[in-house]
């Protein structure tokens, strides 16, 4: 079968959605990236080669279909490319906005040219789904009388939820926040991911038979050991929370805070949960330690709030702007990244490792820092300080986002009496159950720190596993 057109790569290029202007999106904290028009999608879907080897496949954690989607956006079949779509992905509604794009990086197309636009595709796909009305509860259609709790509403959590009560489980969804969403809610940005999309994939799981139980911590206000009794299975979803701290003199100062804490109450803000946020950038000279998404979403979020200076330092060297031979195609290229949040108006600077932290009357007012540089010694990379070269920056807020170190362990963890692996996370089997029968994990509380979408593979890989261990089959 011959897929979109033949000539399509040559003939067009690559064509990105558009986004608002800066001035205008600084001022709220509304969505940046809009979306290409129909005719645009479909002539960005004709640059699929539909290659022998679909390597956008290969790369995606979900394995999504998409040259055959990309064919049907050409053709303008949008509720086959929709129905397509949904055989691998329960939310393209997230993935469209925030993930990466591992499949960009490992198109075919890209190893001379700029890829498909794969994302903005996927994004065009289920949104038009949305509009027409052809996104639909996925009821079960025999219910089983099995019982499974999956303590956690992240991605992850949602993804192996939605599954699970497609397959006829009653499936009840403890989450300790206010609402579901877990770090898509409240970790993300609304410049990113506006929480309505949130809701509205939530009232279609509820209307399918998913019970929400917010407000629920599971191992502090209500037993792990109880839940266990109450479930045939208990799946445990939820994520990591202990960020990596800084460990230098002066942490204690008032203004040094971890990324989540700011962009939890920034989000919580946002949603009326609460009225004011402690934390506040305005008219501050901010510093966020950290070079990563996270670290991004930082910097967007302090220029919101009216930061005077934003400053991002990063202890790893600057990536190149352009693929290189230590990131051959198809691997994901781990170049220069610059986010929205970026170009909104940011310092960064690469190869600084902070050395200490002063302040005022008990305030962060200084970052120490020092240059350093990495050389590779008995095949590791060893970091050296470069004599010379230390500095004080003004500092009247730092913001903490260089990473996580796994789940929380006091509580339910504890209580179950898990074993771990060597960083901490859940050790499971293959069969995706932890070292207590009948209790599995998912997600980045057993793989540890990543990304949305292969949380969301995770969520849809123990589904199946939990659902083979309840019925015997």
């Amino acid at each position: 079968m011959i897929l979109g057109k033949l000539t399509g790569f040559k003939d067009y290029e690559r064509e990105n959605p558009p986004k608002r202007p800066i001035e205008e999106r600084t001022k709220d904290y509304k969505e940046i990236v809009g979306q290409l028009s129909e005719d645009k999608l479909k002539t960005q879907a004709a640059r699929c080669m539909n290659c022998g080897v679909p390597f956008c496949n290969w790369a995606c954690p979900v394995a999504n279909l998409i040259p055959d989607f990309n064919d049907m956006v050409y053709k303008s079949e949008w509720e086959k490319a929709y129905k397509k779509l949904s055989l691998t992905s329960n939310f393209p509604e997230f993935t469209g906005r925030i993930c990466p794009a591992l499949c960009e990086g490992s198109c075919t197309l890209g190893v001379n040219r700029e890829a498909v636009t794969v994302k903005q595709i996927e994004l065009a796909i289920i949104e038009t789904a949305f509009e027409n009305g052809w996104v639909k509860p996925n009821q079960p259609k025999v219910l089983t009388g099995k019982k499974v709790a999956v303590v956690g509403s992240g991605p992850a959590g949602l993804a192996a939820a939605d599954l699970l009560n497609s397959f006829g489980h009653s499936v009840t969804v403890f989450e300790k926040d206010n609402k579901p969403g877990g770090i898509l809610r409240y970790g993300i940005p609304d410049f990113k991911l506006e929480k309505q999309v949130i809701d509205r994939r939530v009232k279609l799981m509820e209307e399918a038979g998913v019970v929400f139980k917010v407000n629920t911590y599971i191992g502090k206000d209500y037993s792990a050991l109880d839940l266990e009794k109450e479930f045939d299975a208990v799946l445990l979803t939820g994520g990591v929370s202990v960020g990596r701290d800084l460990q230098v003199e002066g942490r204690e100062l008032e203004g040094v805070h971890f990324a989540m804490e700011f962009l939890t109450e920034q989000n919580k803000c946002n949603a009326g949960e609460i009225k004011n946020t402690e934390i506040n950038a305005k008219n501050k000279t901010v510093v966020v330690i950290g070079g990563g998404d996270t670290g991004a979403d930082c910097i967007g979020t302090a220029i919101r709030q009216g930061a005077k200076e934003v400053i991002q330092y990063e202890i790893l060297p600057k990536p190149p702007v352009e693929r290189d031979a230590t990131m051959p195609w198809p691997m994901y290229p781990q170049t220069l990244k610059v986010s929205t949040s970026h170009e909104e108006g940011c310092t960064r600077e690469w190869c600084v490792s902070t050395k200490k932290l002063t302040g005022t009357n008990g305030k962060v007012s200084k970052i120490h820092g020092v240059k350093v540089e990495w050389e590779k010694k008995d095949g590791r990379f060893v970091m050296k300080e470069l004599e010379g070269t230390e500095f004080e920056q003004k500092a009247d807020l730092v913001i903490l986002a260089m990473g996580f170190l796994g789940p929380q362990h006091e509580g339910m963890l504890k209580e179950f009496g898990l074993v771990l692996d060597a960083r901490g996370n859940v050790q499971t089997d293959k069969n995706y159950m932890s070292s207590r029968k009948g209790v599995f994990a998912a997600g980045d509380m057993r793989t540890g720190q990543s990304l949305v979408v292969r949380a969301i593979n995770d969520g849809r890989q123990v589904a199946q596993c939990v659902d083979e261990y309840l019925m015997n089959d």
